[in-house]
């Protein structure tokens, strides 16, 4: 494992091109640019674009325009997460001969139904940082009716065999950009899914393997996302990638107390500047300083 602190620094910004930049995406971006430029490190723009079905060209050339008004800029070609599947799939058969993965062929209702049926032992835990964790169904199934129902074309999810994929990286740990060392917790996340049928990868997993090819050192995103790096730390353990310090800063929350959001139709940049609100107006909107 390469020691992060010993390298240049390599900050990223990552939004997903479903709609319009607004104020909580303007913050991050603002805060692994400056870490990057006080550092004189590198800051890199990526796409993550692997929900084809909701991703758009016109909102990642807007995403661009909103980030070079801002001030921002990055190295060119953008690395787009729709443009790296044999990527993903050589880190999946990576996993798969460590025998960490397996097939699920579950759905929601499925999961619920089983999570009902374990509420009633209350010694086995039923949430996580994803929501409610997977009970583990498949795990029991013989490979050979896997094969079968893969073959037979059924829609199915690849699971981390969690409890294993701990045993063979052994102690974890992570650490933050105030230089502590964290323990980390993967187990909290139960089975978690790292791809699926018709998208050979899931955010966890593609996440890890893009840092690395990126030379990303240090990793900045909002608080909300801190538990997924105790997930992301095990699989650079099983494989074999950089692992990178953290720093996990505030976000910025709308009237209501709530993090913006896409889902929420927050006030975007683009309304902001066409509103005729000035660049230096947005940045202390977002509370900003060079010391975040």
């Amino acid at each position: 494992m390469t020691d992060s602190s010993r390298l240049p620094t390599v900050t990223r910004f990552a939004p997903s091109p479903t709609g319009l930049l607004h104020l909580g995406h303007a913050f991050a971006a603002l805060v692994a640019y400056r870490i990057a430029a006080d550092a004189s490190g590198l800051f890199h723009l990526r796409m993550e674009d692997i929900d084809t079905g909701r991703c758009r060209p016109e909102y990642e050339a807007a995403a661009k325009d909103d980030l070079e008004w801002l001030g921002l800029s990055w190295p060119e070609p953008v690395m787009r997460q729709s443009e790296r599947f044999d990527a993903y799939r050589e880190a999946l058969d990576t996993l798969q001969t460590l025998g960490a993965v397996y097939p699920c062929f579950c759905t929601r209702k499925d999961i619920q139904a089983e999570i009902e049926r374990a509420v009633a032992a209350p010694h086995i835990p039923t949430d996580g940082p994803d929501g409610p964790l997977y009970p583990g169904t498949c795990r029991r199934l013989a490979d050979a009716d896997s094969k079968r129902r893969i073959a037979e074309g059924e829609n199915f999810a690849l699971r981390l065999r969690m409890d294993e994929a701990i045993a063979a990286a052994g102690p974890l740990t992570w650490t933050d950009s105030q230089g502590r060392t964290v323990t980390a917790t993967p187990e909290i996340f139960g089975d978690v899914v790292v791809a699926r049928k018709d998208v050979p990868t899931s955010y966890h997993l593609a996440v890890v393997v893009d840092d690395d090819a990126l030379g990303v050192t240090l990793v900045t995103r909002g608080d909300d996302l801190r538990p997924s790096t105790h997930v992301h730390t095990l699989l650079q353990a099983l494989l074999g990638l950089k692992r990178p310090i953290y720093h996990h800063h505030r976000l910025i929350l709308g009237p209501d107390g709530k993090k913006f959001s896409k889902r929420d139709r927050s006030v975007t940049l683009r309304q902001l500047r066409e509103s005729g609100v000035s660049r230096d107006d947005v940045i202390a909107r977002t509370g900003f300083t060079p010391a975040e």
